[in-house]
């Protein structure tokens, strides 16, 4: 199997595979790799390993040489111009009179390419401003547009947990969020409620998903008939945490039963569930946007 070493271009995102080109590197060392934007520095955070042909991407790139004090300098300096570079292109979008909202700006690493992240409800025509940016840059100038969930990740913040936002703090990938997991969760179907910094729904929605949902095949649904050691009764509620069932009774009476006292039977699509079984019904999860790939270096 080929030797690769994982490199990422941000605190936060996906590592990429490289070829060391027989350089000895360990994790946090900073190289220079050439990319679809021109020369890069990155991060290893893989250090060299054997690494199968299906997860590589064809061909793979070697590194071009671990950063030197002169790469560093050069990389502070590019820190530096792109600050500057944020606000003269905050006056031209002024000037062109377009709704947007400038979110970041980054120089590749041999200054080849401008890359200028903004926001905005609708697309916008920026053609004009681009000429003026490349004109005034004299480089090759990107705009990208991203969506709430990319803004929060570069910006970063504080969520309504009072803990920094996830995707700035860990999340390499957005992945779908429903409110259909919400739901899974016995939690109150308010999206106001579950919405994050983005207003887009929490991405924390889905760390327990799966086990509540893995919880719930194992119990009744509210309102189904069950058997209980008193009788007939119908689920009233559930306590999905600890498998317990709270059992209606005709009399009005509510009892608390752990769901291994129980037994049921639900038609499914023409079969019955086996005693003690309940159906699952799967759903294919809302993805509530969709946004570029921000940080594809290969």
């Amino acid at each position: 199997m080929p030797i690769a070493v994982g490199v990422a271009f941000r605190r936060v995102a996906r590592s990429y595979w490289f070829d060391p080109a027989g350089y000895e590197l360990k994790e946090w060392d900073k190289v220079i790799v050439e990319t679809t934007r021109g020369q890069e520095m990155g991060t290893v955070r893989i250090p060299p390993r054997e690494v199968t042909e299906e997860d590589l991407q064809a061909p793979l790139k070697p590194i071009l040489r671990p950063a030197t004090s002169e790469d560093l300098e050069q990389y502070r300096q590019n820190l530096y111009m792109a600050k500057e570079a944020m606000g003269i292109c905050r006056d031209k979008i002024a000037k062109h009179g377009l709704p947007m909202k400038l979110v970041h700006c980054e120089y590749a690493f041999d200054r080849t390419q401008l890359t200028f992240y903004f926001v905005a409800e609708n697309r916008v025509d920026f053609r004009e401003l681009v000429r003026d940016l490349a004109a005034t840059f004299r480089t090759r100038i990107q705009l990208l547009q991203i969506g709430p969930r990319d803004q929060a990740k570069m910006m970063g913040g504080i969520g309504p947990c009072g803990l920094t936002l996830c995707c700035s703090t860990f999340l390499k990938e957005f992945t779908p969020i429903s409110m259909k997991m919400a739901k899974d969760q016995s939690l109150f179907l308010n999206p106001v409620k579950f919405s994050g910094v983005c207003g887009k729904l929490m991405c924390c929605l889905q760390y327990e998903h799966e086990m509540y949902k893995d919880a719930r095949s194992r119990l009744p649904r509210i309102g189904d008939a069950v058997q209980t050691p008193r009788g007939e009764g119908r689920v009233n509620d559930l306590n999905i945490l600890k498998e317990e069932v709270m059992v209606e009774f005709p009399d009005g009476t509510i009892v608390t039963y752990a769901a291994s006292e129980l037994q049921w039977e639900r038609q499914v699509t023409g079969c019955a569930c086996a005693a003690g079984a309940a159906e699952v019904v799967e759903e294919e999860p809302i993805n509530d946007e969709e946004v570029p790939d921000t940080d594809a270096y290969l």
